[in-house]
């Protein structure tokens, strides 16, 4: 198959890239600079230009590209970002996949976030969203924006992604280091369940996704069995060989991580179900084999 990604440069684009060639696919990666290879196209999403040609020579078109989560989350401009850069790109996509006339499998990435706060609930592709976090909120639009390409008769699928525990990348990267310098903790009262995957599962979910033409709909992208942070605290501080003796209290999050609060107190305890209903078998089911998974790139 010919297979275009938008967000390819990122951590997660490079590797699904990588991994798509090496199951003999072709892969064009969309770039805003000027392209230099064949394999790439240049696009701007914030104007909503992509070459349509583009368009109609793939197969399936896979959109990841979006300001990054990191930032000043008391900064009205950061959060504006963060919502404008991830709508415009896959508006920009699905309004292109509509106007084509092959109409290619649209892979519009999106956020674990989308569903907000449900305490214990296990909670599948069906289970409605919750609250007026920022991110449930900009999950939501993103959701939205890629319903163009459905409602033209192009396969979706909305890859809602958990975090990807890799410690190349974050949020492990800097969890490593605070661990090991012993400073590692539960969040809050760290009973909130806290969705994760690792990084084979997730470009061997995404991959899976592309190359099976019947599957379509929302899949949330996470380990099947979804851990508390209390369990999560306790499985990386053993992985790493150090105590977590310092929890961090709620009040103390909410007022330094600001807009960002409810995505480390809220409670997600989601359950890939699509996914598996697809299909994919999961490699790492537990928290404890994703961060095993996650880990094992630093040595």
């Amino acid at each position: 198959m010919h297979i275009l990604i938008g967000g390819a440069s990122g951590f997660l684009g490079t590797h699904l890239g990588r991994e798509l060639e090496t199951r003999g696919h072709t892969v064009t990666r969309l770039v805003r600079r000027q392209a230099t290879a064949p394999s790439e196209s240049r696009w701007d999403p914030a104007s909503g230009g992509v070459d349509p040609q583009v368009i109609e020579a793939a197969d399936v078109v896979v959109n990841l590209a979006g300001a990054p989560t990191a930032g000043n989350p008391h900064s009205q401009q950061w959060a504006d970002n963060l919502r404008e850069s991830r709508v415009r790109s896959t508006a920009t996509l699905a309004t292109a996949i509509a106007s084509s006339e092959r109409k290619p499998a649209f892979l519009a990435g999106n956020g674990i976030s989308v569903y907000g706060d449900h305490g214990s609930e296990p909670l599948t592709e069906t289970a409605d969203p919750r609250g007026d976090a920022l991110l449930t909120e900009v999950s939501q639009a993103w959701e939205a924006a890629a319903e163009p390409a459905r409602e033209a008769g192009a396969r979706v699928c909305i890859l809602r992604t958990a975090p990807v525990m890799d410690v190349r990348s974050q949020p492990l990267k800097s969890l490593r280091l605070l661990f090991r310098l012993g400073l590692g903790g539960r969040l809050g009262d760290g009973r909130q369940y806290f969705p994760m995957i690792s990084l084979r599962d997730w470009v061997g979910g995404v991959a899976h996704l592309a190359e099976h033409s019947e599957a379509r709909g929302a899949f949330n992208l996470c380990c099947p069995e979804t851990p508390t942070n209390a369990e999560f605290t306790q499985a990386l501080g053993h992985a790493l060989g150090r105590p977590t003796l310092i929890p961090a209290p709620a009040f103390a999050i909410r007022i330094g991580a600001a807009r960002m609060a409810p995505e480390l107190l809220g409670s997600k305890n989601t359950v890939p179900q699509a996914l598996i209903d697809a299909g994919y078998e999961f490699r790492d089911q537990d928290v404890t084999s994703v961060l095993a998974a996650g880990l094992a790139q630093s040595s």
